[in-house]
């Protein structure tokens, strides 16, 4: 019993220590993120890496959820005479979580195991160390710049997924349904508001952050070669997706008590 009771406090003094730690790099990397002097150049190649190159996949996943959703909802709906509500509760369904979480997921599986490898690389090349003996500083070099990005253009990928997703659910209820997209967009009215869209978008700032924050505090504490730096990018993956999932709930919880209401 006292060796269970010791793991157990032990765990959670770990934890504790752990999340302040996690707490101090993030307020650092936004302290260095927001002052002067700032290098444009860096955070448009993050802006290209983190965005530009994860719109295709986000394009492509968004389309086929979106014609999969009408395909499934069409089934019960037609069952009742409800087919016209296809579009409004697709539509609604998207704006609201499955354009911005699915979004979230796939571009942070990407980003962040990208960001842990490039960035634990460093760290084990001894890289990192370079840079602080010539006195620069390595969160404002490599952190801030990716912190920057990630929030900048995550909610910009949110964008691009809900007008993908609604646009193969437009043709797939087109083809389908017989549902032009004239009186599928119009059915949209009085169900989907400016509120549904800004609350899913809005989540993928903190999604953003999430991913940058775990991807480049995980890739700092990289060891080991190049295994320690494998162990690094999927322990990234995982606990950055784990906990876009348990934020997405705790802000959708709080939307509904502070904006839906």
């Amino acid at each position: 019993m006292t060796k269970f009771l010791h793991s157990i406090g032990s765990s959670s003094i770990n934890s504790i220590s752990t999340l302040g730690e996690i707490f101090i790099f993030f307020w650092r990397a936004l302290v260095a993120a927001l002052m002067p002097p700032y290098n444009y150049k860096l955070l448009l190649e993050q802006m290209y890496e983190i965005g530009y190159k994860s719109i295709s996949i986000v394009i492509v996943s968004a389309t086929a959820i979106g014609m999969v959703m009408v395909i499934q909802m069409a089934w019960g709906f037609e069952r009742f005479g409800a087919k016209l509500l296809v579009g409004p509760v697709v539509t609604l369904s998207f704006v609201r979580e499955l354009g911005p979480v699915v979004t979230s997921l796939l571009v942070g599986g990407r980003v962040g195991s990208g960001i842990t490898a490039e960035i634990g690389s460093m760290k084990v090349t001894e890289q990192i160390d370079a840079i602080k003996t010539l006195g620069a500083d390595p969160i404002k070099k490599l952190v801030a710049p990716r912190l920057l990005a990630s929030i900048i253009t995550f909610p910009l990928l949110a964008i691009i997924s809900n007008l993908a997703g609604i646009g193969g659910s437009i043709i797939i209820a087109a083809l389908d349904l017989n549902i032009s997209p004239t009186l599928f967009i119009s059915s949209m009215k009085g169900w989907v508001f400016l509120d549904d869209v800004m609350t899913g978008i809005s989540k993928t700032l903190f999604f953003g952050i999430i991913v940058a924050i775990t991807g480049c505090y995980v890739g700092m504490k990289a060891d080991g070669g190049t295994q320690g730096v494998g162990r690094a990018t999927t322990k990234t993956v995982v606990v950055a997706l784990l906990l876009i999932i348990i934020s997405d709930f705790l802000l959708s919880k709080l939307f509904v008590i502070f904006v839906y209401d």
